[in-house]
């Protein structure tokens, strides 16, 4: 007999242990979900500056233009609030990069440099828009110095009209996620509880009273949604490292406030969805009759 009843004990300790486990599995895995669809919204920003501000905005500039002319617009340019950097490209620098481009030196065959002067502008991404650049190159293109105004204008219509349809659908799909993990963690917790109905029932019999019942097992699921957002924070907290050292130029890090909010969130979504889900499911036990609970 008492072989049998450790045989039984060994049986529901694992079973529990198991029950335990696939609460943290699943309560880790919808959180990594989450945590991850948010660092995609919160970076995908920073993603779309980067691509905005390497969009060069191309002022070619006559040969008769004077050396003074030519300075006063770089100065113009350096000190507006919209540019982030510019670069001067003399016609000599310009025809060496077009040799190196083609394979051959051009000029030998035509006699003279075609080519003109230039400055690329780079501007801040916050500024970069159609209007804005189809406006600056009017102004540009009406001084009789320069020669005409380029930059790739399909592209900054193409990055503008796509960044607020992603961050849509991220947004969408964040929500969708959310609702997911609760669904989901809601759903372990209540098989979890479902297993030690008897013993909820056992206890209210004998006189227990509510909240005593439902203290040990709040405290106990609180601490399964910690170690599962935990598990959510490090696999979060990898993937973001991982991005970083692949995409420095994208610095993913450099406001550690942001992943910092991310993470805090994590965390606060496992302790109340645990928290909250572990309540009702003891409280629905603890309303049925013994009949029913058989």
């Amino acid at each position: 007999m008492a072989v049998r009843k450790n045989s039984q004990d060994n049986y529901q300790k694992r079973r529990l242990l198991s029950t335990y486990f696939s609460v943290v599995v699943s309560i880790s895995l919808v959180l990594f979900l989450v945590g991850l669809l948010g660092l995609l919204l919160l970076n995908s920003k920073k993603v779309a500056d980067h691509f905005k501000e390497q969009i060069a905005f191309t002022i070619y500039i006559n040969d008769t233009a004077k050396p003074i002319e030519v300075k006063q617009l770089q100065k113009s340019l350096a000190l507006r609030q919209e540019t982030k950097t510019s670069r001067f490209v003399s016609k000599e620098e310009a025809a060496e990069i077009h040799a190196k481009e083609i394979g051959e030196d051009f000029m030998e065959f035509l006699g003279y440099n075609p080519l003109l002067s230039s400055i690329d502008v780079y501007f801040n991404a916050a500024y970069v828009s159609p209007a804005f650049l189809s406006q600056l190159q009017k102004d540009f293109e009406n001084k009789a110095y320069i020669s005409e105004v380029l930059y790739d204008q399909p592209l900054v219509e193409i990055l503008d009209e796509n960044i607020k349809k992603i961050t849509e659908w991220i947004l969408i799909l964040s929500g969708v996620f959310i609702l997911v993990a609760i669904l989901l963690i809601n759903s372990s917790i209540r098989l979890s509880i479902y297993s030690k109905r008897m013993i909820i029932k056992t206890m209210q019999l004998v006189g227990a009273t509510k909240s005593f019942i439902r203290r040990p097992f709040i405290w106990k699921h609180l601490q399964l949604g910690i170690y599962g957002s935990m598990i959510a924070l490090a696999a979060l907290a990898g993937v973001l490292y991982e991005l970083n050292e692949r995409f420095p130029e994208l610095n993913l890090i450099a406001n550690p406030i942001e992943p910092a909010v991310i993470f805090s969130s994590i965390l606060a979504m496992g302790i109340l969805i645990t928290g909250l889900s572990t309540f009702f499911a003891t409280q629905r036990f603890l309303n049925l009759t013994t009949e029913a609970v058989q």
